[in-house]
């Protein structure tokens, strides 16, 4: 959910400041712009004296200015954070039969996962991510980039009944839920004779 988030409001910052240069360097240019344009020509300015001064009697005005500008500090500094919040899971809690249990760093279980899935065959290349709560069944990404020979549905019922189970068994998380995504690696046509 978040990279769509991401790619939309960088999307609609940089459409925005586009037509916004855009129009000032048209206008800066001497090209003709349309009558409800604030600026005309190069030697207009973007606020005149008139327009800066207007306001400053105002009650109202510098109140009004400083919560519009914390309002958009307090959200560029959430935007910044959710970027920042790790979206990988650094332990698994396993049950260990004790009661206690036992603490599983996410990196091991998905170097092992990756090894485990790259090894099968028709599998060039994986990536296991580990993403979710300690405490919760963490939820399983895996990234795979198929051979030209490699017959996806046969990968990927081998990919659930060996890679998922073995992981299921080893921690004790009955349920790992999982996403898979499949690629195929680029090669070259190969001549039919």
């Amino acid at each position: 959910m978040r990279p769509v988030v991401n790619r939309i409001l960088i999307g609609l910052a940089g459409l925005a400041l586009v037509c916004a240069g855009g129009a000032a360097l048209a206008a800066g240019a001497g090209f003709s712009v349309p009558s409800w344009w604030p600026w005309y020509g190069p030697g207009d300015v973007l606020l005149s004296d008139a327009d800066r001064a207007r306001w400053r009697e105002e009650g109202w005005w510098w109140p009004t200015v400083i919560a519009v500008l914390a309002v958009l500090v307090l959200l560029a500094l959430w935007w910044l954070l959710a970027q920042l919040r790790r979206s990988r899971l650094a332990e698994v809690l396993v049950d260990s039969g004790d009661g206690d249990g036992a603490l599983l760093r996410g990196r091991a279980l998905e170097s092992v996962m990756t090894a485990e899935a790259e090894s099968l065959d028709g599998v060039s290349q994986a990536s296991v991510t580990l993403a979710g709560r300690r405490r919760t069944a963490p939820e399983a990404r895996l990234r795979l980039r198929l051979e030209p020979h490699a017959a996806p549905a046969e990968t990927l019922t081998r990919l659930v009944g060996e890679v998922l189970t073995h992981a299921e068994q080893s921690t004790g998380l009955a349920p790992l839920p999982a996403e898979a995504r499949l690629r195929a690696s680029k090669h070259r046509p190969e001549r039919v004779v």
